[in-house]
């Protein structure tokens, strides 16, 4: 197996701050940014600190900015970087530092509490089920392939170069809100939470959470257009208003 060598600047630091340190590792064929990670806490930086789980991209632990790209860093081949020079490896940007390459996501925690939970609609039949289109419950489940990585939050201008916390949800929890939302079975109005404290209307559909989205789903397209849309029928469209007043949620 042809091994080489490679850099790699880690940021090393904590709240307090911190600067990038290079590294030296000897790599090969198939490896990833994580085990480079690994190989250098095993021999050089053993109090290096670092999120992960799975390493197969489930479990959205390993967060981080690869070359200034928020990437996993167990999804992200070294074969597709130029190892000729050195791979930057810091911590999201978005949220505070812990110790080097882990931050403090706990916000996000905090902000899907505040959004209003699943509230069904009475069962349609005496056994209790449901009558549902095939199409409403398809729609829905692409929302559900989220692994909370929060690299959507990370590059969203919003948050991470505007720091509008208290203002904002971000794009992942747009999408959790459009699961909610688009749900055949939900009662629930998140509508004006979405136009006054959610702050919808921030987002300006740059497409650039889709963009490094691991599971591939389509926030910008399918989750936050739609949202938005559904604003403004309800407060800006008079006709769709009125319409709105006498059709049911489950038709829309």
């Amino acid at each position: 197996m042809v091994q080489q060598q490679a850099t790699f600047s880690i940021w090393r630091g904590d709240s307090a701050g911190g600067k990038t340190v290079d590294y030296t590792a000897e790599v090969s064929e198939g490896m990833v940014v994580l085990d480079a990670v690994h190989q250098i806490q095993a021999t050089q930086a053993n109090d290096l600190a670092c999120r992960w789980n799975c390493k197969a991209g489930k479990c959205g632990s390993c967060s981080a900015e690869i070359n200034g790209m928020p990437r996993l860093m167990c999804m992200t081949r070294l074969n597709d970087l130029d190892l000729t020079q050195p791979v930057t490896v810091e911590p999201m940007r978005a949220f505070p530092p812990v110790r080097d390459l882990v931050t403090d996501v706990s916000w996000n925690f905090r902000v899907k509490k505040k959004i209003k939970k699943f509230k069904p609609r009475k069962p349609d039949n005496p056994d209790g089920s449901w009558h549902m289109l095939q199409g409403d419950i398809d729609r829905v489940q692409e929302f559900r392939k989220c692994i909370e990585c929060f690299l959507c939050q990370d590059v969203c201008h919003v948050l991470r170069e505007h720091q509008m916390y208290e203002e904002f949800i971000g794009p992942r929890y747009f999408v959790y809100t459009a699961a909610l939302e688009m749900h055949p079975l939900d009662t629930e109005d998140r509508l004006p939470e979405l136009k006054q404290s959610q702050g919808a209307g921030l987002c300006n559909i740059t497409k650039c959470c889709t963009k490094v989205c691991p599971e591939n789903i389509h926030i910008t397209d399918n989750a936050i257009i739609p949202l938005k849309e559904r604003i403004v029928d309800r407060y800006y469209d008079p006709l769709k208003k009125l319409f709105r007043m006498f059709r049911p949620k489950s038709e829309g």
